[in-house]
């Protein structure tokens, strides 16, 4: 784990997330997956089960395993699960998204009705804008609006990947985890906006939804800071595109 880090090295259950949600006005979540085996899933799944408010779950499979498509009939069968994601930019080979084993598994995503989750850093843009090409019929959704460094204020080359990426009718983007890739300690809304204006501008708000990143985003600034910088952001967009940013895109990219 990350040096300061610690902070958030315990259990994160559902008596929390419904205290955040009740401070924060929020009516529902998506869960999304941490680890990369199958018992989570089960779990995420079992809870959403549960808990009305969890309106879906983005699991885990092995997608390079020959025999996926036994996983994808299996955990599909329940209509909580709407996606599946692979922690990327984990992986020693950047490239891991081009492999033809990994491509497999994603092809036959839409057969089960499920979407993609991307979780990437800037560097592995180029790359996922081949991968992306590969599955024209495939639903994406790029978490943490691929994780630009902002800490170090560039821009470039993020922008022109996002922007060549946004050209994709089938790939939204995640409006979170932007403050774990700005300095932990003193950030301000100064930092983020230009980040979030190149994302409002490539997707705009009906391919473009509000995460929190909770609760990673935790080491950086509480659920109610991480929800005032994006109002704050898009204090501009009208009722009608707020209501997309903060739900609607949300249901629409999930099918919820």
């Amino acid at each position: 784990m990350l040096e300061g880090m610690d902070s958030i090295r315990r259990d994160f259950l559902v008596p929390e997330l419904e205290q955040v949600m009740q401070v924060g006005k929020i009516n529902g979540v998506m869960t999304v997956q941490a680890r990369q085996n199958l018992l989570e899933t089960e779990w995420l799944l079992d809870l959403a089960s549960r808990h009305d408010f969890m309106y879906g779950v983005v699991g885990w499979v092995p997608l390079i395993d020959p025999g996926v498509a036994f996983h994808l009939e299996k955990y599909s069968a329940n209509g909580k699960l709407r996606a599946v994601r692979h922690v990327l930019h984990d992986e020693p080979d950047d490239f891991y998204v081009l492999r033809d084993d990994f491509n497999r598994g994603i092809a036959r995503l839409k057969d089960f009705g499920l979407r993609y989750d991307i979780l990437i850093f800037e560097r592995h843009l180029p790359q996922v804008i081949e991968f992306v090409g590969r599955h024209p019929r495939q639903i994406f959704i790029i978490d943490h609006i691929a994780k630009p460094r902002i800490k170090d204020r560039l821009l470039s080359p993020w922008r022109e990947c996002m922007q060549e990426l946004a050209r994709r009718e089938n790939v939204y983007c995640k409006l979170s985890g932007m403050v774990t890739e700005a300095d932990w300690n003193c950030w301000t809304d100064r930092d983020l906006q230009p980040f979030i204006e190149v994302v409002l501008e490539c997707f705009g708000p009906r391919r473009l939804m509000f995460g929190s990143d909770w609760p990673v985003a935790l080491v950086a600034c509480n659920y109610m800071r991480w929800i005032g910088v994006v109002e704050r952001a898009t204090e501009s967009l009208s009722p009608f595109e707020r209501d997309q940013l903060f739900g609607s895109t949300a249901r629409t990219a999930y099918g919820l």
